[in-house]
């Protein structure tokens, strides 16, 4: 692992399971946008900390992995996949796609396409 890399502090991070720890990742002025869904995008890494604090009470033992990635005209790309148990004893899997630009170390966008996916999908 490379901690200069910004995909690698933000897996490690989200595999921490501390929120603070994700938020710190990101720009106080980060913007997100998800364009399958545009009424999700919003800015700021206060909004990240509220949303993984979220995350986290609703998958606690949730796991990420960087798949595969890519670096391109200033941008990061990246494949992702979460996987982690509801409250509820359910499984959750997330797959997709993140671009994403940083400023000073820390991601100040990104695009996030990741998904929902069936439980028990085979890779």
């Amino acid at each position: 692992m490379n901690t200069n890399d910004p995909i690698d502090r933000l897996k490690d991070a989200i595999n921490s399971h501390d929120p603070q720890q994700v938020a710190d990742c990101f720009t106080t002025t980060y913007r997100s946008e998800t364009p399958h869904r545009p009424q999700d995008g919003f800015t700021g890494n206060d909004r990240v900390l509220m949303n993984w604090t979220a995350i986290f009470g609703q998958l606690p033992d949730i796991r990420a992995e960087v798949l595969r990635r890519a670096t391109g005209d200033g941008e990061l790309w990246s494949e992702w996949e979460m996987v982690g148990t509801a409250t509820d004893g359910t499984q959750a899997v997330m797959r997709g796609p993140v671009i994403m630009t940083t400023r000073d170390g820390r991601i100040d966008w990104t695009r996030f396409y990741l998904s929902p996916v069936a439980a028990n999908v085979n890779r």
